[in-house]
This record gives structure tokens, C-alpha cells and sequence, in this order.
């Protein structure tokens, strides 16, 4: 069937993705352009069916991007971060017991004092109205899905995704097409695994000579704990049981607000058994005895999962590409070891607007800004990627007791003389080459949860607020529907129904006792996003890619 023509829009600079880096990217360019008297036209795409619907993170936030974007940021009656750290605690834990790490012998810049404790979707709800003050369009609801390329393998824009589409892939009453935004430059903030950015990585070619990309799944919850468990400014991480010694992750506890607590488990996704859940490793930490008696009393209000770029500074693909930019979590500019993304979000918003408006000034339009390609390492992202670019190879090759140790001598090396004694190291395989035979691990059984301080998968998701419309072709795309039970059930046990931490996916059998028919279900509705089986799935199979206009979690304070 032959659709309609779509409609267009013209802008200078179109931006895909609302996050900290897309909105940081529009107030910049809206900035600098006051500051010269121009004018420029400037649009923001978002997926979620708000700002910050689908923003989550732990989150410690480093405020020297916001200092830097927003000057005044901290005076403003409505500022979206209220609780400053006050105090850091560093925890090693064993099945029983655990130890609590001297701050003394923590790498400077693992220390949290004078960073704050907040949600990352109200920072992006508040940059937005910033964004929008200045005169920023924002269009959430409307994902883009497809980019848009000239004759001359140009960026040219990006058009947002078909409304009304069925099932069976055909329109319904309600279909409406999607726009055409074009734009001289078009920036992506995709975040982690963005499905556009995936397809400009290999349309450009722009992972060459650098390291595979690496990724962590972070799984978090938001509780209201009892008053007198609440401890504002608290900063609590973890590292070691439940997880075996070559699984590498960690965990957080953050006071913040009003006895609000956000805590999460991150687990690197190159772990090789095949039968680890990095829900239920999640679920088993909170009921460690130095852990679960923050939770007596309380009651469990928010849940969402969501990939984390762990390659960091060797594994950042090339930045520039004719007609548009990379920056955020796109790019890759999390800070591994100290679990933060969002100031060199924003940085890297405002440094790729920067070199945006020298170019529109120059009368360019659809080109490579190489000049931001080549600025990043030496800025104050490149600076703080550097200094840790080691942490995660050590950890990933040593397991976590002696590769946190080698990370954390690196880092004071890299401190004290700007330089590492190992280089710089390679990642090793991509985390979907990682898993081993189901025949060669010992499979672990995980407790059943309690419903009060462990819970199961579906009653998180109810708590994400997940919703997509179930009439719409799955944003789950099996390259071969074949390959669930034909290749990874007899060889890794069907992983994605352990990996993936909204029961999207499920191996159901004729017969349950003989295990007999198995068939592959794909429970698409569950979605929240987080990327996981993309990232993950051994035989690369499952792609991701953008569901219907709003579909997905919509986070409160996540």
C-alpha cells in the first residue's frame, strides 16, 4: 500500500531525544545565539510522552554542567535538586557480612561532597522549561524513526514514526503519518543503544579504530522509607555479594527529598552464565543484613531498567558525521566508576553547540563539524574519561576483588602523574560473545520473592507505569523467529528470559513436565526500554527499535 506524502518542517538544528544532552544542546545553541544577535530555529523530538518520562537514573548528580548551562540554577525557587551528599560510605559485602571501606583510601575523585541527590527526570523537566523560555519547540510523543539522508549520504533530519499502524502492519482509521523535521544539522541524544544512532554508527563507519562498546544494565526502585530510617544526603555503594567474583556491578542507596531512598544494582553485561538474572541478583542484595533494615517500614514506589554505556574513553565512536552530531549517552561519556553520565551530558551538549553555531554562522549547512570531533579529549570530558579508562578493563579481566584494586591504584597513579602504569587497555569481546554453554556453568536457583522486600518482575513493571498500545507491530524485531528455540534454548538455556528485567520474554511449553513444543513469546507490552536483549542476545538477533508515539514507562522522580 502506498502511504502519503509526509509533511515537512524546517529548522536550523533538529535534536532527537530530550535528555540532558539533547535539551542541554538546544539552550546552548538558544544562548549563544542571543549572545550574537542571531536567530536560530531550533527543535527537540522525544519519545516518552513527556520530558522525562523515560529518564532514569540512580542518580548522584556532578552539577558542573548545570553550573555552567543554568548559572543560577541553584537560587531558582523551582530548582529540581534540593539534597546536597554529605556523606559517602563504600561497602564490600559477603554473603553474611561486609565491610565498610575507609574513605581515606578512595581515589579523589570518588568522593560525592558537593554533588546532589535527585531525580534526573525533574533536572530534565526543568531544563525543558529552560529549553522552552528561550524559545526551544519540544515534541515529545513524537519518536523519531527513521533518519533522513540526501543524495550525497547527508543527515538532512529525521522523520518521527507512523501513528495507527496494526498488527499485521497495516494502517488503521487512525493512522496519521509521521513529519519530516530537516534541519541543517541534526544532533542525536539518543541515550544508551539508541536505535537511530545504531544505524549512524554503521552508516558511517564511526566505531573505526576505536574499542567495542560496553554496557552495564541498572535496575532501580524508589522507596519512601519509616522517618526514622531516612538519612538526607547519604551516599551508599557496594560492591561484591550477591554477584560472583567475575560478574562485575555494584549497587547504590541515596537519601534524598522527603524520606525518599533510591536504590539500584548496575551488572556489567559481559557476565557469562547464562542463568544469571540481574533482576533477582537486584532483589537478593536488598536482603543482605547491612542493606534490608533500610527498607523495614517502608513501601516501594517506583521501579525502571535501563542500558549504561561502559566502554568509556577508548570505546567513544567518532563524534562528527556529515550533517549531524553524537553527544550524551550516545556517545558513550559515562564515567564508570563513579556511576555518572549527566555532567559530561550536558557538557557535551554544550561543547557540540558551540561548534554547531560557529558553523551555521559560517553560512555551512549539512556537513561534518569535525572541529567538535577533534575538541572533546581535551575538554573536561576527555579529562575525566581518561583518568578512568582502565578501571573497567581491569575489572572485567581480574574479577571484582583484585581488578577494583588494580582500578582503584590506576586511578591514584593517574591522580598523582596524569598517567597509567597499564596503558591503555583493550575491553576484550563484546558482552554478547561473553556467555558460556548452559552445559559448562552451575545454574543458580534464586529464592521466590516475599512481596515485601522482594518482589517479582511484573508488579515492578505496574510501578514503571508502562504502556503501549497493543494493536502496533512489535518494537521487539526477531531478524529470525527461529533462532529463541532452535539455537539459544539448547545452548544458553533462552537467556533473554532471565536478562531481560520485564518479563517481555518467555519459553512456554505444550507440556510443561516433558518440555515438550517449546515456543518463543515476546510480551512487547512489557517494554521498558532498557535495551538489554538488544545489547545482549548471543546471536544478535533481537533488534530494538522505536514503539508508537508515547508508548513505553512514564517515570515519576526516577
Amino acid at each position: 500500500m502506498e502511504l502519503p506524502a509526509r509533511e515537512s518542517m524546517e529548522f536550523d538544528v533538529v535534536v532527537v531525544g530530550a535528555g540532558p544532552a539533547g535539551l542541554s544542546t538546544a539552550i546552548r545553541l538558544k544562548q549563544l545565539a542571543a549572545e550574537k544577535g542571531a536567530e536560530i530555529s531550533v527543535v527537540v523530538v522525544e519519545k516518552g510522552s513527556e520530558v522525562g518520562a523515560h529518564i532514569l537514573s540512580g542518580a548522584v548528580i556532578d552539577p558542573i554542567g548545570l553550573d555552567r548551562l543554568v548559572p543560577g540554577w541553584r537560587d531558582d525557587s523551582e530548582r529540581p535538586l534540593k539534597t546536597q551528599v554529605n556523606r559517602d560510605e563504600f561497602l564490600y559485602l559477603t554473603a553474611a557480612n561486609g565491610l565498610r571501606m575507609p574513605n581515606l583510601f578512595m581515589p579523589k575523585l570518588m568522593d560525592n561532597h558537593g554533588n546532589f541527590i535527585g531525580s534526573l527526570g525533574n533536572v530534565c523537566r526543568y531544563l525543558a522549561r529552560k529549553a522552552e523560555e528561550l524559545g526551544v519547540e519540544i515534541y515529545p510523543g513524537f519518536p523519531a524513526a527513521e533518519v533522513l539522508v540526501d543524495d550525497e549520504s547527508r543527515v538532512v533530519g529525521v522523520a518521527t514514526g507512523d501513528l495507527g499502524i496494526g498488527k499485521d502492519g497495516r494502517p488503521k482509521d487512525s493512522f496519521t503519518r509521521g513529519m519530516e523535521l530537516r534541519g541543517k544539522y541534526t544532533v542525536f541524544g539518543e541515550g544508551a543503544r539508541g536505535n537511530l544512532t545504531k544505524q549512524l554508527i554503521r552508516r558511517f563507519d564511526l566505531n573505526k579504530g576505536r574499542d567495542h562498546q560496553k554496557y552495564g544494565i541498572g535496575i532501580k526502585e524508589l522507596w519512601q522509607v519509616a522517618p526514622e530510617k531516612h538519612k538526607p544526603g547519604l551516599v551508599q555503594h557496594s560492591m561484591g555479594w550477591p554477584l560472583p567474583n567475575k560478574a562485575g556491578g555494584g549497587s547504590w542507596l541515596y537519601h534524598f527529598d522527603d524520606n525518599l531512598v533510591s536504590v539500584g544494582f548496575v551488572i556489567h553485561l559481559n557476565y557469562e552464565n547464562p542463568t544469571l538474572s540481574p533482576f533477582d541478583e537486584f532483589q537478593r542484595f536488598k536482603t543482605h543484613p547491612m542493606i534490608r533494615g533500610v527498607f523495614e517500614g517502608g513501601k516501594r514506589i517506583g521501579y525502571g531498567a535501563r542500558a549504561i554505556m561502559e566502554g568509556g574513553w577508548q570505546s567513544v565512536p567518532r563524534l562528527a558525521f556529515p550533517g549531524g552530531c553524537l553527544v550524551g549517552d550516545s556517545a558513550g561519556f559515562v564515567n564508570v566508576p563513579r556511576i555518572k553520565g549527566t555532567h559530561n551530558a550536558v557538557l557535551s551538549g554544550m561543547l557540540c553547540a558551540e561548534h554547531l553555531l560557529e558553523a551555521l554562522q559560517a553560512g555551512r549547512a549539512n556537513d561534518e563539524v569535525a572541529s567538535y570531533e577533534e575538541a572533546w579529549r581535551s575538554s573536561p570530558i576527555g579529562y575525566d574519561l581518561y583518568r578512568v579508562r582502565n578501571v573497567k578493563p581491569l575489572w572485567s579481566r581480574f574479577g571484582t576483588f583484585a581488578g577494583v584494586s588494580l582500578g582503584g591504584f590506576d586511578m591514584w597513579i593517574s591522580e598523582l602523574f596524569g598517567r597509567s602504569p597499564f596503558g591503555t587497555m583493550k575491553h576484550g569481546k563484546p558482552d554478547f560473545a561473553t556467555l558460556k554453554p548452559i552445559s559448562e556453568v552451575t545454574p543458580i536457583v534464586y529464592p521466590k520473592p516475599d512481596g515485601v522486600l522482594t518482589f517479582d518482575r511484573l508488579s515492578s513493571v505496574f510501578l514503571s507505569n508502562t504502556n503501549h498500545e497493543e494493536d502496533q507491530p512489535s518494537h521487539l524485531v526477531l531478524a529470525d523467529p527461529s533462532v529463541p528455540i532452535r539455537e539459544n534454548l539448547p545452548r544458553y538455556g533462552e537467556p533473554a528470559r532471565l536478562y531481560c528485567p520485564a518479563g517481555v520474554y518467555e519459553v512456554v511449553y505444550a507440556d510443561v513436565e516433558k518440555r515438550s513444543d517449546p515456543q518463543f513469546v515476546v510480551n512487547a507490552q512489557n517494554c521498558v526500554h532498557c535495551k538489554t536483549c538488544d545489547i545482549k542476545d548471543p546471536a544478535q538477533n533481537i533488534n530494538w527499535v522505536t514503539p508508537e508515539g508515547g508508548g513505553g514507562p512514564n517515570y515519576v522522580n526516577m
